[in-house]
Order: structure tokens, then sequence, then C-alpha cells
């Protein structure tokens, strides 16, 4: 199976500083500390604020897309199942069709949206064909991303009504990704529309993420601090980035309770909701407080699912840009992948917790996490591994998770 085609380039005119690499169709890892099964590095390179940052290094690192290509080429397991799962999806088809709005309108309620989905579906699509692209050098793929994010960048303005943040953020993520892996893999994007699609991020997209959104639901502030170090990193943009950083190390201790944080819950920055009774109320009613429990538990689980896999993709991103975050919250992050694991997997629910009453819905968001904790840091994460192997391969939750098996899976 041949390699993505494309050079790695360094193109000043963008702003792209990362040095000119190569990768090798056949590279699983290398003598510089990189994980044989994943491609991923054993221990980032530090970088300090203010240097370039490296590409691509979007949550996915070209050690991994080596390392996912060499994978399916040899048809191992699960890499050959979930690169199957992908290439069959309808998003991997040469004939999508972008269909691009110039407002997105996303109401809160019942009311009919404009947009919504399809923009997140071609966020998605976009990033299906660009990793097609690494995967197999089928130059079609490529030339599809393209003109998927054209579509986009030559047509919309705004996202608005109550839910237009997390729109913005859902679709921002999977834009962010797509654009990373063309910019630096594929050499056939005119200068022109990319900087069209870099001014609609910075100004339709980056505006509405990365101040968060202190009194909503935590998954909001995490999903935007996701997009808001996506395009970051692709923006070559350190502030936006600090920003993303910022939001990471305030709202996950205040998403993901450890015991460490006191009888009650760590307080979302910037909100008031400072009292035990608006901090029981915030968590849905729960009054016991036990490690791994998240602010939505009691909610459903596919929001607490939606918070760890942003989570560990800002750790993940973070990681390639030299900045070990996975090492500030590790044992949380751990604590909250084998609490919901378990209980998932259907071990009965305490009356302590949600009244004894959970709703199992967890989506595919486990791979990145336990990929670094287990995989890298050697953890041992028995829940989250027992689930992670039955829900492979893991797919797309057709917002802002895609493919992650393929791009992050440590073993069969």
């Amino acid at each position: 199976m041949a390699a993505a085609m494309g050079p790695w380039r360094r193109r000043v005119l963008l702003g792209a500083l990362a040095p000119v690499l190569v990768i090798a169709a056949t590279a699983c890892g290398s003598s510089s500390g990189q994980d044989a099964t994943s491609g991923a590095q054993a221990r980032p390179e530090p970088r300090s604020s203010g240097a370039p940052f490296a590409h691509p290094g979007v949550l996915v690192g070209k050690a991994q897309l080596a390392a996912a290509r060499n994978h399916v080429a040899h048809k191992d397991e699960p890499w050959l199942s979930a690169y199957k799962e992908m290439s069959g999806s309808k998003y991997a088809d040469l004939d999508y069709r972008a269909k691009p709005y110039d407002v997105v309108v996303c109401p809160p309620d019942t009311r009919p949206g404009q947009g919504c989905v399809e923009e997140r579906e071609d966020a998605i699509a976009a990033y299906t064909q660009a990793l097609l692209w690494n995967i197999t050098g089928e130059k079609a793929h490529a030339d599809k991303a393209v003109q998927i994010m054209d579509a986009w960048s030559d047509v919309v303005t705004k996202h608005t009504e109550g839910n237009a943040g997390l729109q913005t953020a859902w679709a921002g993520t999977s834009w962010a990704k797509a654009a990373e892996l063309m910019q630096y893999t594929y050499d056939g994007w005119p200068d022109g529309e990319e900087l069209k699609f870099q001014r609609m991020l910075r100004t339709v997209y980056l505006p509405e993420v990365q101040s968060g959104s202190a009194d909503f639901n935590g998954n909001w502030d995490l999903v935007m601090a996701d997009a808001t170090m996506n395009m970051a990193v692709y923006l070559n943009d350190q502030a936006a980035f600090d920003k993303a950083v910022h939001h990471f190390r305030t709202r996950v201790p205040a998403y993901f309770y450890l015991s460490s944080d006191g009888p009650l819950p760590v307080k979302p920055e910037g909100s008031d909701i400072d009292t035990p009774a608006k901090l029981q109320t915030y968590w849905f009613g729960q009054k016991t407080f036990k490690d791994g429990l998240s602010q939505e538990t009691c909610r459903n689980f596919k929001h607490a699912s939606y918070s760890l896999a942003a989570t560990s993709h800002i750790a993940e991103t973070a990681w390639h840009q030299g900045l070990d975050l996975y090492g500030e919250v590790k044992d949380r992050l751990a604590a909250a992948l084998e609490f919901h694991s378990k209980y998932q997997l259907g071990a009965a629910a305490p009356g302590w917790l949600c009244g004894g009453k959970v709703q199992r819905d967890m989506g595919p968001d486990t791979e990145v996490g336990l990929s670094h904790l287990q995989g890298r840091l050697k953890m041992a994460l028995p829940e989250t591994e027992k689930l992670t192997r039955k829900q492979r391969p893991e797919g797309t939750d057709d917002l802002f998770v895609a493919w992650e098996t393929l791009t992050h899976a440590r073993s069969a």
C-alpha cells in the first residue's frame, strides 16, 4: 500500500514553521522513543512557549500515521477492521458532496436547526478523506478533503442560537484535524484557498469557543478547549493554545472528582456555582462523591463520555507539542475512565450513585486515553481495556470523535 505522496512542507506564506519531514510507509517506530505498536512517542520533546509547533500534531502525529499505514498494509488487527469501517462509511465516499451553509442555526430546543448536522458531517468527512489520503496515498481522497473544506470556507459566516458554541466546537475540532493533515501531507491545496480556510477558523470558529462556557455543563467547556487547541496548533497561534491549556487545567478538576479535592467537587472557574447546594444541583442531584465521578454522570454516560474524549484529545495534542498535560491529570483521568467503564459494562449501580440508576450510553471515546495511560505509562486500567476491546473498532459519534482505533489503538 502506497504512502501518502505529498511532501512534508514548510510553507512560510502560511506561517508553518515545522521542519521538512518525510514519513516512510513502513515506519512504525524509531530509535528516539517511538512505540512500535502505535507510533506514539514514549515521551514528548519539551517545547517552550512561543517555540514552533510540531506538525502534523493535532491529535495524530506523523509516527502514528505511519504506524496506522503499516498496520493496515500488514492486515493487523484491530487496525484493519478500523480501516474497513472507516473506508466503508459514507464519509469515505469519493462522491461525497459538501452542503455548506452561510449561517448555521442550532437551537437548544426542539425547533429545527439549519446546517447543524451537515456541518458536523462535512467536517468529519474532510477528516476521513484526509486520513484515507494518508493511509492509501490515493490523491482523489486528498482532493476530496480539500474540496469539502473549500466549500465551507467559501460560504459560512456565523453560528447562531443557543447551541452555537457547542456546534462550533464540535465542527471546529474536525475541521482543524483535517486541515492539519492536508497542510502538512499534501502540496495540492492552493495557498489562497488554505488562507481562506484559515481566515474562516479565525473569524467564524475561534471567537465562539476560546473563552469557554463556565456556567454550562462541563462537556461544553471541554470540547470548546479541544477545538481551541486543535485550531491553535493548525494556525500556529500561541495565544489560543495558552487559552486552551488554561481551560483544561481549570475545567478537568472541576469535572472529574478525586477525593483529594475535598468533600465537594471543585467549582468551575468563572461561574457562580460556589455553594454546596449549587454544586449538588449542578452535579444532577448527586450528594456522594467518589473517585472518577463526573459532573454529568447522573445526567447520562454519553455526556460524561464526550468529556473523557475531549480531555484525552487535549492532552494528546499537547503531548505532540511537548507539553505533558496528561501528567497533570493522569490519576483523575484514569479514575474517570475506570469508573464509567465499569458501569458501562454492566456493574450494578449502588444506591448512592444517581439513586441506583445510570444511563449506560458511552460513545467511542476511550481509545486515546487508554493508549496513553496504559500504553505509554503502563498504568492498569482493566475495566477501560475490557470496554475498549468490546467496542472496537471505535468508529465515529458523528459529532467530533472519529476513527480513533485506527489512529491510537495499541494492541489487538
